[in-house]
């Protein structure tokens, strides 16, 4: 996208980037917006999600990096459900799942320079839940990497019983694992659950008039290992193309869908990302720098949370290893990524197993 790109590589400030909002921020306003055309149904469970996120986060507050307050770190927005109560579980995990995380845009132009401590899957086999990330081609169209998706599922040991993959698809990487999930129905057996975390369920106006020379400078990143492959990515951002798509795929039966939503406060917004704010503000303030809130939403799916946080606060820990761009630039990256990958997975488990009773 051409502020993700032409910001990051030039380094210009949100003063050179920014449009101010014609739209001001609320929360005040109807939680589940629908993309458009796709008619579905959702299933709210942020009033529980809340319970379980504020209990891992005070759980960890002197162990775990990036502490915030729960009031912090998740948004209310428009009429939030009470929780459920009843007993918390934060000992050892009772069904083993792995998330299967799926990165986004440009992923592997910039891993090696973001210097990754693995600390989220760390974390999380304390626990006793595993996470694997998937190669996607950060440059490559949906289709392409949706076969690598299912090549690596393909390649993960089977559980014993019940399926224990949680593929989670972060911003493009969303779009990706729903095409992988079309194409491939030898995954679906596979899978307890589904999530989108910034998804780009319904693409991003930022990808309208962005082009695919702008992307290829990513290519030139220090350290980068991508590659164009078929040069479909930004053609796979479009929301022309997306919706249509959502129309033309519904999703397949039998998987329980989870939408994490970043909704963040304007002041939330790191400085190196407030002009992709600014732009897309243009057609609606409530969004995290890259994807509007509305288009995050997965059909028929559970409703997690709105998390105060912009875009790459929620997957890309570029503060915890580049300490000169958090303090001028990404400035707002910090956020408790470990306490939120357990409390979904808790959550997760959860639902589950509330499944299995009823059945």
């Amino acid at each position: 996208m051409r502020h993700l790109i032409v910001c990051f590589l030039v380094g210009l400030l949100a003063a050179g980037c920014a449009n101010k909002p014609l739209l001001p921020y609320t929360t005040d306003t109807t939680p589940v917006m629908l993309v458009p055309a796709i008619q579905h149904k959702q299933q709210d469970e942020r009033g529980r999600f809340r319970e379980i996120f504020c209990a891992v986060l005070e759980a960890g507050k002197d162990s775990l990096p990036d502490y915030l307050p729960c009031q912090q770190a998740l948004a209310r927005v428009g009429q939030e459900p009470a929780g459920r109560g009843g007993n918390m579980q934060l000992g050892p995990a009772q069904r083993r799942l792995q998330l299967v995380f799926v990165p986004g845009l440009a992923w592997d132009c910039i891993s090696d320079w973001l210097g990754e401590q693995d600390s989220v899957p760390a974390h999380l086999r304390q626990i006793g839940y595993d996470m694997v990330t998937v190669n996607v081609g950060g440059l490559a169209s949906s289709a392409a990497n949706a076969l690598m998706i299912r090549d690596e599922i393909t390649r993960l040991p089977p559980a014993e019983g019940r399926p224990n993959l949680v593929l989670l698809g972060y911003s493009k990487g969303a779009a990706d694992a729903l095409v992988a999930l079309a194409n491939y129905p030898e995954i679906r057996g596979r899978l307890a659950a589904f999530v989108s975390l910034a998804g780009t369920v319904g693409g991003s106006p930022l990808a309208n008039d962005a082009t695919d020379g702008e992307l290829n400078l990513l290519r030139h990143f220090p350290g980068a290992k991508c590659q164009s492959i078929d040069g479909g990515a930004l053609q796979d951002l479009l929301p022309e193309k997306r919706r249509s798509w959502l129309n033309d795929q519904p999703l397949p039966d039998g998987i329980p869908y989870y939408s994490l939503i970043t909704f963040p406060e304007p002041e939330k917004i790191s400085t190196i990302l407030r002009g992709g704010y600014g732009k897309l503000a243009w057609v609606d303030s409530r969004n995290d720098s890259q994807v509007i809130y509305y288009d995050q939403f997965l059909p028929n799916s559970r409703l997690v949370a709105f998390l105060n946080a912009d875009h790459w606060a929620v997957a890309v820990p570029i503060a915890r290893t580049h300490d000169v761009l958090a303090k001028f630039l990404i400035d707002k990256n910090a956020f408790p990524r470990e306490a939120l990958y357990e409390a979904l997975l808790r959550l997760i488990e959860e639902d589950l197993q509330k499944d299995i009773s009823r059945n």
